[in-house]
């Protein structure tokens, strides 16, 4: 019998292990036995943020979570959010509210205050829900982040949960993974860690056995559930881009006489909420590339169909790193051949003729001239736009559909009223908003908006496409992938995860 009330925290040996994924599947898995169950992640550094629905900001993955444990996405879940806006540095989010932008050094002395925070928003989760699943960040094993921790073992030890650590065995070393991170912990922190997760394994499952039970004697604790890799799931990103994935996609449903869209994106250095691109990269006629920065302008991505210059959270800085890459005569000569432009929250901002930060928001203040392709002017400003939002996008030679996304920025962009007609553009989006929604220039070739999630909608996804291609395209709707990832995941964990041995080792810990 598994207990009816409980706090449970998944570590990973490393990042990328597989733990978001874990709490996905649990809070899923748990959520079809009937029991309410939220998930948590104290601290989070990441840039793919999502909009909650007490008007804050979290970590996009704990919004996913919130959506396997059938929950509306809410501050609690993530009271701690870092984004980074350079390699030291990062604007630090409490409550789903930006607070300060600080050195790594200046939030190491912060973290006693970030950890009330954590505290107190674990303690009304407790409250309200019966089970709780707390996702760690990086690995346990950093000891040199042990001083103040709020990220892993130390949140464990204050509310004193027990512990699965998750090993991604596909990196190859899982064994050492586990048997030198437990080796890295402390003893109390030893004594919490219930039992294991082998992740991501494919092949004869007899074949590893030798390995699971030398581990269980090594270490006196069980290995849970071994997970098999499971593919072609369909689920938000917390942070990283994957380069090689872009190229591997099977184009097959593209036919002869209509050839897949090429679609490009720069991967710069602070890009956020690259989410957005998911859509893109689960349609079967859409060819994405993601171009990173190792790649020269001379060698830059073949000649695409659309161009996406996403988000940003230094927008300025990764402006900078466009026209240093040699984007800008790239992007040049795919107009001039017609090619299309999508600006999404910072690509917005990139398009038009100037990005001012008098105060230094997103880093050095200072102005920077935009490509000025858009005649619109920026200003970065302190508080930070927040919402949730619906409306009706409106492209020429096209029925106007529903679309609906969300808002994270701190730019206010202005269109100048006396702009010529080569710089001339429509608003292409209507909602309830007195400010800048989406724009598209006279001659139809670049499309700007502050909304992320556009295209997550199946109406809106080929609407874009279609401006983009020029032809037909079929019908995806991505929240219907995400949901059926989601029951993947449930049904695996339902399969291989040893209820059990779970239940044995929390009653262990709980008499301990």
């Amino acid at each position: 019998m598994l207990p009816k009330k409980l706090t449970l925290m998944v570590q990973g040996t490393t990042s990328d292990a597989g733990k978001s994924t874990l709490v996905s599947a649990l809070g899923r898995a748990l959520s079809n036995k009937g029991i309410s169950v939220a998930p948590f992640k104290p601290q989070n550094m990441a840039l793919n943020s999502a909009v909650t629905a007490d008007g804050g900001e979290i970590g996009r993955a704990q919004a996913l979570q919130a959506q396997a444990c059938r929950l509306q996405p809410h501050t609690d879940f993530n009271p701690v959010l870092l984004k980074p806006t350079s390699d030291m540095g990062c604007q630090v989010i409490i409550n789903g509210k930006p607070v300060i932008n600080m050195q790594a050094r200046e939030y190491h002395n912060y973290k006693p205050e970030a950890m009330a925070a954590v505290l107190n928003a674990h303690t009304r989760l407790t409250q309200q829900y019966d089970w709780v699943v707390v996702e760690g960040a990086g690995s346990p094993a950093e000891i040199n982040l042990r001083d103040r921790d709020i990220a892993n073992m130390g949140f464990a030890e204050a509310v004193d949960c027990p512990v699965i650590i998750i090993a991604d065995i596909d990196r190859g070393g899982v064994f050492a993974h586990i048997v030198g991170t437990l080796n890295c912990l402390s003893e109390s922190e030893q004594n919490r860690v219930i039992g294991f997760v082998i992740n991501r394994f494919r092949g004869d499952i007899s074949l590893l056995q030798s390995g699971i039970n030398w581990l269980e004697q090594k270490t006196g604790k069980p290995v849970l559930a071994v997970l098999p890799y499971l593919m072609g799931l369909h689920l938000d990103s917390e942070d990283s881009v994957s380069l090689s994935a872009s190229t591997k996609k099977d184009t097959t449903a593209a036919t002869p006489t209509q050839p897949p869209l090429k679609v490009v994106v720069p991967v710069y250095p602070r890009i956020s909420n690259h989410t957005d691109l998911d859509p893109l990269a689960a349609h079967p006629q859409v060819d994405l590339q993601l171009v990173g920065p190792s790649v020269t302008h001379t060698a830059i991505a073949h000649a695409a169909d659309l161009v996406i210059l996403s988000g940003s959270k230094n927008t300025r800085a990764d402006l900078d790193w466009l026209k240093q890459q040699g984007w800008l005569p790239y992007l040049q000569k795919h107009l001039r051949y017609g090619g299309k432009i999508l600006g999404i929250c910072g690509g917005l901002q990139m398009l038009g003729k100037t990005i001012n930060d008098p105060i230094g928001i997103e880093g050095l203040a200072g102005h920077s001239e935009g490509f000025g392709w858009l005649d619109i002017e920026t200003e970065l400003l302190p508080n930070k736009t927040l919402k949730n939002v619906t409306g009706t996008l409106n492209l020429p030679g096209q029925s106007p559909c529903d679309i609906q996304g969300y808002e994270i920025h701190a730019g206010l962009s202005t269109v100048n009223s006396t702009a010529t007609s080569n710089t001339n553009h429509h608003s292409i989006i209507d909602n309830d908003a007195q400010h800048l929604c989406g724009l598209l220039s006279n001659d139809q070739q670049i499309m700007a908006s502050y909304w992320h999630g556009l295209m997550d909608t199946p109406e809106a996804l080929q609407a874009i496409l279609q401006w983009a291609g020029n032809s037909e395209f079929d019908r995806v709707d991505y929240r219907v992938l995400r949901e059926q990832s989601l029951e993947a995941l449930a049904a695996s964990v339902e399969e291989y995860f040893d209820w059990q041995k779970l239940s044995h080792a929390l009653a262990r810990f709980n008499a301990s």
